[in-house]
Formats: structure tokens, C-alpha cells, sequence
């Protein structure tokens, strides 16, 4: 257990993370400009069949941009939360960003953290809010999805926040052939790099990749000793691998003041702040 831990309004869940596996399926389509992003992410998987996936965004731009910056609760209630909207009007160059692609109320839904160059040349990152946020420019889109598993956003009795999830699902098709591929959501207050670590163990995955991440952190804690000091940080995985079971991550983070840092985490020292989604793809 990392030394920094953040108490919860809820009773923590038995289990620390929860992980599924299936058929991996990789996918490269580009977001169409006039939809909102919540759209222009869910058209092509849902009609490829994909239920759950992790995606790595690159260019293109969005105007107009809305999002949200992690924040410290003030209900009395919540371990944390989240600051106002801010709308940056104007075109906004998408420098990269991660998402998990799920449903909410039985409807597609996805969750995206990504770093941006707003239309004053400042460089921002954040939790971009999926509907009222409208691609302007083409952007790039790889994915790694499954069928096997759903990403269902539904209510936290833990952290009282609305959270994806993994659950199996029906129709597992045993012929389909690709990678092995994880689904899996941590819970808060567990290491990042050690819950990965268990995860591939779960699977019995000695070497893995990975493919993407969304979550948040209790502050930071990098390999090169530079640290975040906050309650709370918005954070999307710009790389990571696992070889012989032993995990590296590297991420991009946003704490409350809107400082952003990034780097290779430190094993052992950055506990979640709330949840943390992630797809591993058995290499």
C-alpha cells in the first residue's frame, strides 16, 4: 500500500482491481469534424462490434473545447472532485489524449483525458467533457478493443461517483483469433505499476503492453524524483509495458493548480486518486 491514502465516502470493495480478458482487436479510423466527440469515437467501434476499448487520440483540433480540472472536494462527502467548466472557444490543436470507450444508460459512452494547445497558443490538459466538446480537425484514432467484455459506467459505493467498470459479456466467440486483451478498472488508494503488475499475473501474462490508461492519482511520484504534492490529479498513460511480469508506466498528469507534468512513474508510490481504467495487450 503507497504512503499516501485518500479516505473514501463508501466501504472499499473486496477487490482491489477488476480485470477481463478477450479477443484483442486493434482498429485505425479517423474522428469526422462536425460531431461531437463523444460520436465521433463511438460510431466506428460500435458498428465494428467492439463493447470496450482503449484509444490513443493524435492531431487534429477541436472547437469548441470543453473540460473540466481535477479539484478538491467542498461537500463534505467526496475524497475529491471537479473544478467548473471551462470552454475554450476557437480552435484548439489536439496534442494527444487517451479514452475508454464503454456505455453509460445503455448508450455509447467514452471517458478522455488529453493535452491540448488552446487558440491562445496555451497548453493545457484535462478532462474533456464528450458531447458538448466538437471535432474541428480530423484526428487520429488507434484502438484496441474486445467484444468479450463491456465497460459499463454506473454508480460507485465506494467513491460515490458515476465509474466504468468491466463485466463479461455473452456471445464469446472461442474461434476469433488476435491477442489476448484486458480490460480492467483499480480502485482508489492502490498502486498504479503494482495493480498492473497483479493484473498480468491474474491472466498469466509474462509480457504485455500497454495500451492505454485513464484515471487519476493521489499527486505524483516520478522515476527521475520529481513529485506532485496534491489530492488530486487527472492523468492518461502516454506508455507503458510489462516483461517478466515487472511493469513500467509512463504518464501525463494535471493537478488542481493546472500545473502538468510527465514521466515514468515510480513502482510503488502513486496510489489512485478515484479509479483508473486500463487495457493490456499480451505481447
Amino acid at each position: 500500500m503507497p504512503k499516501r491514502f485518500l479516505r473514501q465516502p463508501g466501504p472499499s470493495r473486496s477487490q482491489r482491481f477488476e480485470s477481463f480478458e478477450g479477443v484483442g482487436r486493434r482498429l485505425e479510423f479517423v474522428l469526422e469534424p462536425g460531431r461531437n466527440l463523444n460520436e465521433a469515437v463511438a460510431g466506428p467501434l460500435k458498428a465494428s462490434g467492439i463493447k470496450a476499448a482503449s484509444l490513443v487520440l493524435e492531431g487534429g483540433a477541436l472547437d469548441p473545447l470543453h473540460y473540466l480540472m481535477p479539484a478538491l472536494a467542498s461537500d463534505g462527502h467526496h475524497a475529491a472532485w471537479y473544478s467548473d467548466i471551462f470552454s475554450l472557444a476557437g480552435e484548439t490543436r489536439l496534442s494527444n489524449g487517451n479514452v475508454t470507450f464503454g456505455e453509460r444508460d445503455g448508450s455509447p459512452f467514452i471517458h478522455c483525458h488529453a493535452a491540448w494547445v488552446g487558440p491562445d497558443d496555451k497548453p493545457g490538459v484535462g478532462h474533456v467533457l464528450p458531447h458538448e466538446t466538437i471535432v474541428s480537425q480530423p484526428i487520429r484514432a488507434i484502438s484496441w478493443g474486445v467484444e468479450e467484455v463491456r465497460m459499463v459506467s454506473e454508480p460507485d459505493g465506494e467513491t460515490a461517483f458515476t465509474l466504468f467498470r468491466p463485466i463479461p459479456s455473452v456471445g464469446t466467440n472461442a474461434a476469433k483469433r488476435g491477442p489476448r486483451t484486458v480490460i480492467a478498472r483499480v480502485g482508489p488508494n492502490e498502486d498504479v505499476i503494482t495493480a498492473v503488475e497483479a493484473i498480468c499475473l491474474k491472466h498469466d501474462f509474462t509480457a504485455a503492453m500497454l495500451r492505454g490508461g485513464v484515471g487519476s492519482l493521489i499527486g505524483v511520484r516520478y522515476a527521475n524524483a520529481l513529485q506532485v504534492d496534491d489530492i488530486a490529479t487527472e492523468v492518461f498513460v502516454i506508455g507503458g509495458s510489462v516483461v517478466s511480469q515487472s511493469a513500467r508506466v509512463a504518464i501525463m498528469a494535471v493537478d488542481t493548480r493546472g500545473s502538468i507534468t510527465h514521466g515514468e512513474l515510480l513502482r510503488g508510490e502513486n496510489p489512485v486518486c478515484i479509479t483508473f481504467e486500463l487495457c493490456l495487450e499480451e505481447a
